[in-house]
């Protein structure tokens, strides 16, 4: 098994990753990074439980982490919502030039 330190500082790493990728709105490699998250997890919990390291910093990166999924999730609802205006505004456009061609259309006749 890796040292605790080791695993401890792989994960504020993934910590960082995932921060700078939402600050980035960079949502495929949140993907990437998010799959990334359990097999980082998974060692600390193995090394917590054989009393290799004290649960208080494991506890502090999984809130911090559970934080960071409450913000991108957040964001993620924006990116969606802001997505969906986008295209409403360009289906109205269609719309408004697809009226406009049946006008012109029916004027010319």
């Amino acid at each position: 098994m890796a040292n605790p330190d080791v695993l401890l500082a792989d994960l504020d790493s993934l910590q960082e990753q995932l921060e700078a990728a939402l600050n980035a709105e960079d949502w495929e490699a949140l993907v990437v990074l998010n799959q990334q998250v359990k097999p980082a997890v998974a060692p600390l919990m193995e090394a917590m439980e054989q009393g290799l390291i004290s649960p208080a910093p494991v506890k502090q990166r999984l809130e911090a982490l559970n934080r960071f999924v409450e913000v991108a999730g957040q964001g993620a609802t924006k990116a969606r919502d802001e997505a969906r205006e986008s295209l409403q505004g360009v289906n109205q456009n269609r719309n408004a030039a697809a009226t406009y061609a049946n006008i012109s259309t029916n004027r010319s006749k």
